[in-house]
């Protein structure tokens, strides 16, 4: 496309008549609560472990290693669920995938619930991988691509809200059930048994909501797509807003072919896919999701007991909901390098604190636990107000509409890779290195992702999908972004 084009679709964003507001825009909202199911169940059944593995030890007989093989091996399902989840989003629809995915949730957790032994746990947790990592595809996928341009950011960035929602309801959930019915064989299973409640939600809202007007462009299906973005629109920016979608398909599908070979044709492809793989590798290396999955631990090596770790384990939690709302009106505020620029800067001294704290403060010390609980709230609260909403709507944004589902899925993919091997070895990190070397290490390697975001992240806020699809498929994309580094 020529310059002259891509100016053109700039002054067709600014001519789209104005939101405005009716029954189509609580509509829009409905949708995505629904949508977002799919995070809070993310949330839940990854956040659940960090309590219910205390009591699953005993009675499983878990060892160090094999508690991690728990842990992870939904991380390294959750990978696969990602990759093959966005393939099958881009083929299926993005509706009917969530649909599918809603079912794999509840069998997951039915199967964690009645695991007899170990065996039967790793396959139950699995199949949860495989739903978490897909689901962490789509749902952004679809909620970028049903919402409007001026207000993307807030509504892609609602399901990074319900994932913290559902990681804190896991948290208080197991503090009751922990301290209520804590004596009580199996106690871990009743943990685990409420992520029921809300797969079976999302399965039936699922039912009731439209397919993402932008995937059945792709399919050549134009008419339902009008007839379905006129319900989440007013009327005059719907007919508006899908010229402008059908437009720009029909010029980019000379230039993105087919979605395995689009990457190899590509340079500009290939490039945005890797700059989406560090987005996502650099977010995990935070170890934001060992404190998540593993904060209990965490706080009884710090110094708490077992059942005060497990009350004190909701503070993280609460700061990550609060930083999350934060960060949604952040995202309508804020550009979205800067945003993550802040997150990495205050991660990173977080991490340098928490292991000054944890040598200056020796065991037994009457202050380390708490200093130690209030550096993880502190390290949480930046890593939700400023990096984990702007990392997964950005990854929501800046692949072509073509390869989308794909591209997020090898990005999420690498994501949940890195995730998955800092949950296999987070307890033997720690156990050979305590907490000091452990929080310096990721404080390290926050310092290298500070570089790279400084040097690779594009700039994608007030701009249509459309725009973004054109300027990475041409290269612009990094004139942008050279422009945003300048000025931040």
């Amino acid at each position: 496309m020529s310059t002259a084009e891509s100016s053109e679709l700039v002054k067709e964003r600014r001519a789209l008549p104005p939101l405005g507001h009716g029954p189509f825009r609580r509509r829009l909202h409905s949708v995505a609560l629904i949508a977002t199911l799919g995070g809070l169940l993310f949330g839940y059944d990854t956040g659940v472990i960090n309590g219910a593995l205390e009591p699953m030890k005993e009675d499983l007989g878990l060892t160090a290693f094999t508690e991690g093989v728990v842990t992870s091996s939904l991380l390294f399902a959750a990978a696969f669920g990602a990759i093959f989840g966005g393939r099958i989003a881009d083929v299926l629809g993005r509706r009917k995938t969530i649909v599918g995915l809603a079912f794999l949730f509840l069998i997951g957790a039915l199967t964690c619930v009645f695991a007899p032994g170990f065996e039967v746990m790793v396959l139950g947790r699995v199949i949860l991988g495989l739903a978490v990592g897909a689901a962490s595809t789509v749902v952004p996928v679809y909620l970028a691509e049903v919402a409007p341009y001026e207000i993307r950011g807030s509504l892609a960035g609602r399901n990074e809200l319900m994932i913290v929602i559902g990681q804190l309801a896991a948290f208080i959930i197991n503090a009751i059930i922990g301290n209520v019915w804590g004596e009580h064989e199996g106690v871990w299973r009743y943990m685990l048994a409420v992520a029921v409640i809300p797969a079976l939600c999302l399965m039936f809202g699922m039912l009731r909501v439209p397919e993402s007007p932008r995937w059945l462009i792709t399919q050549g299906r134009n008419d339902e797509a009008r007839e379905v973005l006129s319900t989440i629109r007013s009327q005059q920016r719907a007919k508006a807003e899908i010229d402008m979608v059908i437009e720009i398909h029909e010029m980019e599908q000379n230039r993105v072919q087919g979605s395995w070979s689009a990457i190899r044709d590509s340079h500009w492809v290939r490039r945005i896919i890797l700059v989406g793989i560090g987005l996502g590798v650099a977010q995990q290396l935070t170890g934001i999701n060992s404190i998540m999955y593993y904060g209990q631990s965490v706080l009884k090596e710090a110094g708490f007991t077992s059942n005060a770790a497990l009350i004190a384990n909701i503070a993280p939690g609460v700061i990550a909901v609060i930083g999350s709302a934060i960060a949604l009106w952040l995202a309508q505020h804020m550009n979205r390098r800067t945003t993550l620029l802040i997150g990495y800067t205050l991660t990173t001294v977080c991490h340098f604190l928490i292991g000054t704290a944890s040598i200056l403060l020796p065991v037994g010390n009457p202050l380390r636990p708490y200093v130690i609980l209030f550096l993880v709230v502190l390290f949480v609260g930046s890593m939700q107000t400023f990096l984990n909403v702007a990392t997964w709507v950005l990854l929501s944004e800046i692949f072509p509409l073509q390869i989308r589902g794909l591209a997020i899925g090898i990005s999420v993919f690498c994501l949940w890779m890195a995730n998955a091997f800092l949950g296999l070895f987070f307890p033997t990190l720690v156990d050979a290195i305590g907490i000091t070397g452990t929080f310096f290490m990721f404080g390290i390697v926050g310092i290298f992702a500070l570089a790279f975001v400084y040097t690779q992240a594009p700039e994608t806020r007030g701009r249509t999908l459309e725009e973004v699809e054109d300027d990475v498929t041409t290269g612009r994309i990094y004139t942008h972004h050279l422009r945003a580094k300048a000025g931040l």
